[in-house]
């Protein structure tokens, strides 16, 4: 991916996208793609191609966000903090669905977070585990590695089958791929 392209992206067609708050301002890799209509605040770091998708807004004002590399936030996602005790720390290469909310939680490396789901404060999710779309995982509620959990509140519905985990890493490969094809229409358009 052509970094340069990369970092017209953050500022395209004059939206601003990096918020400070206080003396905090966002960190984000010069690889990341961050989409029209995200907004960033804060204490925010976002590693390595990245990729942050329309509409999301990402608030690291009362308690950092730290986001690893290859990971993709889908489109209108919220992820936000708790003043002073639970800040967002969100592993490598882990896919959030479209409209999911996150606050306050760990989301370990290589995890899928379904379609509008919600994970609250203190909750862990461990390493190739799954929440299913609507879940809500309750505050302090640890998701095992290798489990599916679903429902309101989340509960353990099943093991993962091993073709399962490894679309982990499958899904933040493609997400990467989109991203890519995403700069390069958008880097055409704007060459007209």
């Amino acid at each position: 991916m052509d970094a340069s392209k990369v970092s017209g992206i953050i500022y395209q067609d004059d939206e601003r996208k990096l918020f400070p708050y206080l003396d905090l301002f966002p960190e984000i890799h010069k690889t990341v793609f961050l989409a029209s209509g995200v907004k960033i605040v804060g204490d925010v770091k976002i590693g390595a191609n990245s990729s942050v998708w329309y509409n999301t807004v990402i608030r690291g004002d009362v308690h950092y966000v730290k986001i690893g590399e290859m990971t993709n936030i889908q489109d209108c996602s919220m992820l936000h903090v708790t003043n002073g005790k639970y800040p967002l720390d969100i592993g490598n290469k882990v896919t959030i669905g479209h409209s999911v909310k996150l606050h306050g939680c760990t989301l370990k490396d290589l995890c899928f977070i379904g379609i509008g789901a919600i994970v609250l404060d203190g909750a862990i999710v461990e390493t190739n585990s799954m929440v299913a779309a609507g879940a809500v995982v309750k505050p302090n509620f640890i998701v095992p590695s290798g489990k599916l959990v679903a429902g309101v509140p989340a509960k353990v519905i099943r093991d993962l089958t091993d073709e399962e985990i490894f679309d982990f890493e499958k899904s933040a490969i493609r997400y990467k791929k989109y991203s890519e094809i995403t700069i390069d229409s958008l880097s055409k358009m704007n060459h007209k």
